[in-house]
């Protein structure tokens, strides 16, 4: 360097600013600003054709590439769905985890048989956030890395029992819906999944609060339609054929297992014109609900539940604090709130879900 500074020192300055900085390149003086370190996450789904889940994880996709223009920081988001099978998620887990990714975000098969792929992220230090399908308390409690996002499935089965009841207290709706006169509504109620939390809270709850309003109604019958729009279709053919000209009322504990039912009455030229009502507020349930095919459903903002899974990935993977949207309750937990849709508001969910 002493000898690049006195040759330095006889030519222009220009020349010499070259000299010098090749010199420090040699040297090790100079150096390119550090590269962001990329982030990975990995959403591993119970199934890949269920309407709600597929709709979260196109928009934790979208959600990602808008924070990597906001932040430069390149992230990885791999989605897996496993085909309603425990072992085949055990399996993608451990394929994820030992490819190195920061954070898992599980939309569970079993929701009791957690155990697995606790047990793989904490012997890898891998933070897991589940999301849609709540494990028992006692899974999430085992270890300070594990979060669940999702909605109070109590709220779902008391909003969806208010619109029923919104209705039934109005004398001409109740006119309308009550076809054969006899002050009592007979209705059929289609299921999720057998042993699901939500299965079994939306039912109870929703029949509960309806036999709490002190309204005269009959359950005719009830069958598990696995949230899937066919299996709904399929139940409630068997529903009308079993139950001629008595099915006043439709209870879905989602809006696919709705539409289905729908679908089997157009297809079955049903006599009657029963009242349905589903949980979820999807796209196509809002243009049934304007077009005065559904009668109502109960928004869960599966948007809003996305934005939370991944601004909580993010924080995880770059070891950082969450952001002040996410609101911890007994530091696990992330709910957001339900809401009822109907014809009257149904134009504000379109635009919502437009955006």
């Amino acid at each position: 360097m002493r000898t690049i500074r006195r040759c330095c020192s006889r030519l222009p300055i220009k020349y010499a600013l070259i000299l010098t900085l090749t010199a420090c390149m040699l040297t090790g003086c100079y150096s390119k600003p550090a590269a962001q370190k990329g982030i990975r996450i990995a959403v591993l789904t119970y199934d890949e054709y269920d309407t709600l889940v597929e709709g979260m994880t196109k928009y934790m996709t979208k959600w990602c590439r808008q924070k990597e223009k906001e932040t430069g920081v390149r992230i990885t988001i791999d989605v897996a769905g496993a085909g309603k099978s425990q072992l085949a998620q055990n399996d993608q887990a451990k394929k994820f985890i030992t490819a190195d990714y920061d954070v898992l975000c599980v939309n569970l098969v079993d929701r009791t048989d957690a155990t697995v792929i606790i047990d793989m992220a904490m012997s890898s230090d891998t933070p897991i956030i589940f999301f849609n399908r709540e494990p028992v308390e006692k899974d999430l409690s085992r270890w300070d890395k594990i979060y669940y996002v999702g909605a109070p499935a109590r709220q779902s089965g008391e909003l969806q029992a208010r619109i029923i009841i919104d209705a039934l207290s109005d004398k001409d709706k109740f006119a309308a819906i009550d076809a054969n006169g006899n002050g009592t509504i007979q209705y059929v109620m289609i299921e999720g999944e057998a042993g699901h939390q939500d299965t079994l809270v939306r039912t109870s709850v929703c029949t509960n609060e309806l036999i709490k309003a002190g309204f005269s109604l009959e359950k005719l019958g009830d069958e598990y339609a696995n949230w899937e729009r066919d299996q709904g279709r399929t139940k409630m053919r068997e529903f009308i054929d079993r139950y001629p000209f008595q099915i006043e009322m439709v209870i879905a504990n989602n809006d696919d297992m709705a539409l289905g039912a729908l679908d089997a009455i157009a297809e079955t030229d049903y006599p009657l014109d029963p009242f349905v009502v589903g949980i979820n507020g999807t796209a196509e349930a809002l243009e049934a609900i304007r077009t005065m095919k559904l009668d109502g459903s109960v928004y869960n903002d599966s948007d809003g539940q996305a934005e939370m899974i991944m601004e909580m990935a993010y924080a995880l993977a770059k070891g950082e604090p969450f952001p002040d949207s996410v609101e911890l309750t007994f530091d696990k937990y992330v709910f957001r709130p339900y809401s009822i849709i109907t014809y009257d508001n149904v134009q504000k969910y379109m635009e919502r879900d437009r955006k």
